[in-house]
């Protein structure tokens, strides 16, 4: 009879190796994530589709999102490893097939499978990594976030660049990268010990709320706060660019330079935040972006990139900092809590977009960007909010 082991504790040291391996299949999986963008103009010509049936294609892939909290209660009583080892294949597969799609409907059916496959991974991964970080949760978490950073920059490369040598319909191969990722983190995870929680083998969705509320309701408030500039300077940012300058090119590159320095930010918020603190951590991101959209707004020339560069670091840093802090407070059921913490991130981000779009058009983007940099500034109360760190002296 398999046994297993009944445990909330964390092993003391960093397991480099385990946390490196999950970090590079995030990279992997959401590089054939961010697939649809780049190839939507060549669908919507292949398929004749309207705009709005391809509008409507990224909300198809979107919507499983909803089921995270499922997804992380039945994480919690399986193994996490097989969701997460399983993830990058079954992403790889049907983001590979899009250009083979005969019509909408099994467009539509493929982008499901996807949009199941990333939720089945990025609820359960924090939770892996948190488990291999031991008493380093943030840096962890800042290596798992990294990779999904810049799998946002070079994903759209790979996919215009595997279309234009091996054409629409026969760029599948590509595939097999995603094959390989699974294949080589099961190896990497096979010895790992199985941990199974009788505790959350029990534990059902609103007792898994009720105990990570204190710690999610001051986190929903920020995660609203940070969409509407999150919304400002990623969607809206090419555009306001474009209408400040007449230049397409220097809108590419303002985009280039806010991920590039997100990357950096992912990179360093969860290891700082290890050694200062998550709730100082989070301070400084929360304070310093909406300053840096404020900037951005009323600089010029290359004061802006600055801004870019300031708002980058801090706005796009913050997400490794909260995944320690719900992994940190959840005891009972770790991947429930991420469930419910992802799906309220996915929420925020879909609900605020339209409302800055809104208020660009009725008062200009400049005034929406400072609107979105102020909402930015009512997170600071909740962040007090949070729990004391217990290992920074806060």
């Amino acid at each position: 009879m398999k046994q297993t082991v009944e445990t909330n504790q964390t092993p003391q040291q960093f397991n480099a190796g385990g946390v490196l391996a999950i970090s590079a299949c995030h990279f992997v999986h959401d590089v054939y994530a961010s697939f649809l963008a780049p190839l939507l103009p060549l669908l919507i010509e292949k398929l004749s589709m309207s705009l709005t049936q391809a509008g409507s294609l990224t909300a198809v892939m979107q919507l499983p999102s909803l089921l995270n909290p499922l997804i992380g209660n039945l994480a919690d009583r399986f193994s996490v490893r097989w969701f997460v080892v399983l993830a990058p294949v079954m992403t790889a597969l049907p983001m590979s097939l899009i250009g083979v799609a005969p019509n909408y409907a099994v467009l539509v059916i493929l982008l499901l499978i996807t949009g199941l496959s990333t939720a089945v991974f990025h609820v359960p991964a924090p939770v892996l990594i948190s488990r291999l970080s031991g008493g380093r949760v943030g840096m962890g978490m800042s290596f798992y976030m990294t990779g999904g950073e810049l799998a946002r920059t070079v994903g759209p490369l790979t996919a215009v660049g595997a279309v234009s040598l091996l054409g629409l319909e026969h760029f599948y191969p590509i595939m097999v990268f995603g094959v390989a990722a699974s294949v080589w983190l099961y190896l990497r995870l096979r010895n790992l010990p199985d941990i199974t929680r009788e505790k959350a083998a029990r534990t059902t969705l609103g007792q898994t709320w009720r105990e990570v509320r204190g710690v999610l309701l001051p986190l929903i408030a920020i995660l609203v706060g940070r969409a509407f500039m999150h919304a400002s300077m990623s969607t809206f940012l090419p555009t306001f660019i474009k209408q400040e300058t007449g230049n397409l090119w220097l809108a590419g590159v303002g985009l280039t330079v806010l991920e590039a320095f997100g990357v950096v930010g992912a990179l360093t918020a969860g290891m700082t935040s290890d050694r200062l603190g998550r709730r100082r951590v989070l301070m400084v991101s929360l304070l310093g972006a909406p300053l840096g959209m404020t900037l951005f707004v009323f600089g010029g020339g290359w004061l802006r990139f600055v801004a870019l560069m300031i708002t980058g670091l801090t706005l796009l840093s913050t997400t490794p900092v909260m995944l320690a802090v719900v992994q940190e407070n959840a005891k009972s059921s770790p991947a429930g809590a991420n469930g419910l913490f992802m799906m309220f991130s996915f929420l925020a981000r879909s609900l605020t977009v339209i409302p800055v779009g809104i208020l660009g058009d009725m008062m200009g983007l400049r005034t929406a960007y400072l609107i979105s940099a102020g909402l930015g500034l009512l997170t600071l109360p909740f962040i007090m909010m949070l729990p004391k760190d217990r290992t920074s002296g806060e």
